[in-house]
């Protein structure tokens, strides 16, 4: 009964959600980082030192601290193109102690932000970060089929007959692999250039697929997450979405 009166005076309580995904949704740090702070004992709730990542918290009513600094409120959200360099590993930290991709936004005036995605330490050109981590898992949804637009450097110049066989696809490692559509930008006598299009998004798809058929990659850059171009961006540059652009990216556009 108590409750019930809570409610019609419009006071009702909160959903509850777990700790690391609140910390996670406030845009301090990825929901992973979240549950090792966590854990390690560095988090409070309204006081109150807790271990577990999955404490019931008010996302909007429970105070938060880390290290006994408040956590503020959820950040705007932002969204974010870079141009990844090739050399750079898309984490947050490396136990190796390579650098990061995180090292380019070094003395930027951002919120925690996170990889949309992936591209391996090897391959370059466009990925996008954001701490809308609903946006981000919907951009990433095998369902969304979003067009994946890659240039790549192969060591050969290709025929029809290869272009024709990277979208009929072939069984990698018990997995079928393929692309959506290859074509030939440029050759010169000993390697080409292809223009390369997912719809899919499977670990080190596309360099998988190229050796299969003893191809091998020499460059790999991705130049367009459905309609969000690289353009002129300059190397190791990022900038922000433009709000049409992030529109074009979320469920039902």
């Amino acid at each position: 009964m108590r409750r019930a009166g809570r409610e019609r005076q419009g006071v009702a309580r909160q959903p509850r959600h777990g700790l690391a995904r609140v910390l996670s949704k406030r845009g301090i740090c990825s929901r992973s980082q979240a549950a090792a702070l966590i854990v390690a004992g560095r988090v409070s709730v309204n006081g109150t030192l807790v271990r577990d990542p999955e404490w019931p918290t008010d996302a909007q009513a429970d105070r938060l601290a880390i290290d006994g600094a408040a956590v503020a409120a959820a950040a705007p959200a932002v969204y974010v193109a870079l141009n990844k360099p090739r050399g750079l590993v898309t984490s947050a930290a490396d136990e190796q102690g390579r650098p990061t991709v995180y090292t380019v936004f070094d003395g930027a005036d951002l919120p925690w932000i996170g990889p949309v995605g992936r591209l391996d330490r090897a391959s370059e050109g466009l990925l996008l970060f954001t701490n809308d981590t609903a946006w981000a898992a919907a951009v990433t949804a095998p369902s969304s089929h979003l067009d994946k637009t890659y240039h790549v450097q192969v060591d050969r110049v290709p025929d029809g007959a290869l272009l024709a066989a990277l979208t009929d696809g072939t069984d990698v490692d018990g997995e079928r692999l393929a692309v959506r559509a290859a074509t030939l930008l440029r050759s010169g006598r000993r390697n080409a250039w292809l223009e390369i299009v997912l719809d899919e998004g499977r670990n080190r798809q596309i360099r998988r697929l190229l050796a299969a058929f003893e191809v091998g990659v020499l460059r790999l850059v991705r130049i367009a997450i459905g309609p969000v171009r690289l353009g002129e961006l300059p190397k190791g540059g990022w900038r922000h979405l433009s709000d049409a652009e992030v529109a074009a990216l979320r469920p039902g556009r």
